[in-house]
């Protein structure tokens, strides 16, 4: 049977509007009208939308919309072979469905137009959720014209937490923000329901200028007083107006005619071209982009360390880091925003301000003309395939570091192309054409690498970075974001100057060195940051500050906290259907000591999927903390259940039987934990230990031995086996592993100090 259709078959309508715009939504200022009220006056802006990735960004199933053969095709994948076809004027799909049973599913709106386009199917309780099986758009001749599956070199069934059926495919939660003109999630917790609703079907004119009705008004009455520059446009995009470049003298690249001072238009396309979370659904146009959403930083898996995209990335965080971005150019200058398309193709639009007779030259690209290697974006913009064949350009537009390949593990633009080559031979070939300089200056990702490998010593080059204003703002925060296990004497200098740095970014990222210290401390650094400009930073000031006792601030104090918090609280409340966001609040009333509030988050949580590994761990933990071990285990072993094999739980239920002496349950869950979990040096070391305790000493310090291999930069576990050593009189061994703890980190001695301790 088709899936039932719940609530969505006429979403045209405005939701619930937000309360701070009722006032203005009374005289017509807010009221979004559709596109086609922009054509009279728009019309060339009009029709280059018209035909655009962002008008077919998302389309009622048609015969005109649909790409895919539905013709009696089928697919096969996992065991599964799924069917397609039409019935009635309807799209249908047999496949497997949330029980793994097949069933025939209806399409009801295409989802995107090229190089994929995906299908989206509705569900009771007013969800959408995308079928992982999606058609390659692209011309046969370039491999498309065939169905294909998201994963296909995965296994994923029906219980996969990446089924299609699951949250992390579902419409309203993943994707319906970006491919929709003023949508409402309009998520009920209670009955579990969405009743999504939008203003217009696409990505149209005032999802990027905000509702029109007052710009219409000014447009039929432009005698009314209003100045012309303002025209009622919430959102004027202007920051190209007027702005020339131009290469000037001897310069090889062009200047822009006046600095860029605002970034209100990187900030609009951000919304949806960044990977990012949302803080609140009142999305106000014009305003930062942290002001209702969150941007990832280069954190691993997300990125690699100096800054390349690894998943999906999107293109906002690639751009920051660019030169490009340092010399105020905007997406604009590039691409124009009603087609999307290129301003100019291939190498011109890059000579558009580069110039020509300097790089558009052999003695510059050392390729044959005409050929891949003789395109710009080959060597500055390397693309990496998402989505399967959505092959998307690296938007950091960087210089080719084949240098840095090896020891931070990245790739390079020249390896990519020259395959049989290694990353030593492409900085041979650099090195000859362009000398040493192109290396010379600190890349931020030697920074970030020592850091994801625990260097002991990275503090000191995170703290330069974070403070070094010539980088880009996106490293600096991600450099400020990894400081917390590396504050000393020395790095807690820097938290301070960190918490006032001009970039919203800096600013809440240096709240987590704020979170290490002990709530006493807090309120005296951070507590200025609950009255910050930008949301994303207040929220986080208020998360950090909520575990300090509410009896050691005054009455202003208490009321600044108690509104961060409440902020706090609507913020994480935006993602409700996700469990997620109740183990945030879980986590934020147990440090408060609100220890019923955080219970109640916990199980919430678990309501809302009885699969979520962080609900059980905290929820345990927090039973733990209030000494209630049997609720403790109860809820642990629940979790083993709901779950299977999962390292958390096993990790968490082996230290809850450490602590209540019964050891060989402990030791079954923590060698259960490590072997599902083998890269985790802390698991590993947990586990040794136990073991040493037990009696078993050679095989802890085997164990021990292998992690440390795994994890070189680990001085916890070095510690741990010259301890070990020593206490089985292997003083040699002893002694190596505290040579190498010293090589590490100097700072902390010599051999012989560690081996008296």
């Amino acid at each position: 049977m088709a899936a039932i259709a719940v609530g969505l078959a006429t979403c045209r309508v405005i939701g619930n509007v937000p309360s701070a715009a009722v006032a203005a939504l009374a005289d017509g200022a807010t009221r979004y009208v559709g596109a086609q009220s922009c054509a009279t006056c728009h019309a060339p802006q009009f029709a280059a939308w018209k035909g655009s990735h962002h008008e077919q960004a998302m389309q009622h199933a048609d015969e005109s919309t649909v790409l895919g053969d539905f013709n009696d095709a089928s697919f096969a994948y996992n065991g599964v072979t799924s069917h397609f076809f039409k019935r009635a004027g309807r799209w249908l799909v047999n496949t497997d469905g949330a029980d793994g049973s097949l069933q025939d599913f209806e399409v009801k709106y295409t989802f995107g137009v090229y190089p994929l386009q995906q299908y989206l199917v509705e569900f009771p309780g007013g969800r959408m959720q995308a079928l992982a099986l999606s058609w390659d758009a692209r011309p046969a001749a370039e491999g498309g014209q065939r169905w294909f599956h998201q994963y296909p070199n995965e296994k994923i069934s029906h219980a996969d937490e990446l089924h299609w059926t699951k949250l992390s495919q579902n419409w309203n939660y993943m994707c319906a923000e970006c491919h929709t003109t003023d949508l409402k999630k309009n998520f009920d917790l209670a009955a579990n329901a969405f009743q999504t609703r939008w203003s217009e079907i696409g990505v149209s004119c005032e999802a990027c200028h905000g509702p029109g009705s007052a710009h219409i008004e000014w447009a039929k009455a432009p005698q009314s007083g209003m100045a012309a520059s303002d025209k009622r446009l919430l959102n004027h995009l202007d920051e190209r107006r007027g702005v020339s470049w131009a290469i000037v003298g001897e310069s090889k690249v062009a200047k822009r005619s006046q600095p860029r001072t605002t970034s209100r238009e990187i900030d609009t396309c951000a919304r949806c071209h960044s990977r990012r979370s949302t803080l609140t659904e009142d999305y106000q146009h014009g305003k930062p982009l942290m002001d209702s959403h969150l941007p990832a930083l280069l954190t691993p898996p997300l990125f690699y360390p100096d800054g390349q995209i690894r998943q999906e990335d999107f293109e906002y965080a690639s751009f920051q880091q660019s030169r490009m971005h340092d010399k105020g150019v905007t997406c604009t200058d590039c691409h124009d925003p009603h087609t999307q398309k290129l301003r100019s193709s291939g190498n011109a639009m890059c000579l558009s301000c580069h110039r020509s007779d300097q790089y558009a030259a052999t003695k510059h690209h050392h390729h044959s003309e005409g050929g891949a290697g003789a395109q710009c974006s080959s060597c500055h913009m390397p693309t990496q395939n998402f989505m399967v064949v959505h092959a998307r350009h690296d938007h950091s537009i960087r210089v080719p570091r084949p240098d840095l390949s090896a020891t931070l593990k990245t790739p390079n633009a020249c390896n990519q192309c020259h395959l049989d080559k290694s990353p030593a031979w492409a900085s041979g070939r650099m090195q000859a054409w362009y000398g040493k300089g192109w290396m010379a200056n600190w890349q931020f990702g030697e920074t970030l690498y020592e850091a994801n490998q625990g260097v002991a010593t990275a503090g000191q080059d995170l703290m330069a970075l974070a403070l070094t204003t010539n980088f880009p703002e996106i490293a600096r925060a991600t450099a400020a974001n990894a400081l917390p296990p590396y504050l000393d004497q020395a790095t807690y200098l820097a938290v301070p100057r960190l918490l006032k740095d001009p970039s919203p970014l800096v600013r809440r990222s240096a709240l987590l060195s704020v979170a290490a210290m002990p709530p006493e401390r807090r309120w005296r650094l951070a507590g200025a940051l609950l009255s910050d400009p930008v949301l994303a930073v207040r929220i986080e000031a208020a998360r950090v500050l909520a575990a300090v006792p509410r009896a050691s601030l005054n009455a202003h104090e208490q009321a600044m906290r108690d509104r961060g918090i409440a902020e706090y609280v609507r913020a994480a409340s935006t993602a409700a259907e996700h469990p997620q966001s109740h183990v945030n609040l879980g986590l934020l009333y147990a440090s408060m000591g609100e220890f019923a509030k955080a219970e109640q988050a916990y199980q919430q949580a678990l309501r809302l999927e009885a699969a979520y590994g962080f609900a059980y761990v905290n929820l345990a933990d927090l039973y733990r903390q209030q000494h209630h071990d049997e609720k403790a285990e109860a809820t642990l072993l629940q979790g083993r259940t709901a779950l299977g094999d999962n390292a958390d739980i096993e990790h968490a239920l082996g230290l809850h039987y450490v602590r209540t002496r019964q050891m060989t349950l402990a030791l079954d869950a923590l060698a259960k934990a490590t072997h599902l979990r083998p890269d985790s040096a802390r698991y590993a070391y947990v586990y040794a230990v136990a073991l040493f305790d037990n009696g078993e000493k050679p095989r802890a310090i085997r164990l021990l031995a292998e992690a440390s291999a795994r994890s070189p930069n680990d001085n916890e576990i070095l510690l741990a086996l010259v301890s070990f050593n020593k206490a089985q009189g292997r003083m040699a061994l002893a002694r190596s592993y505290a040579e190498k703890m010293v090589r590490n980190d100097p700072r902390i001695g010599s051999a012989d100090m560690i081996l008296q301790q």
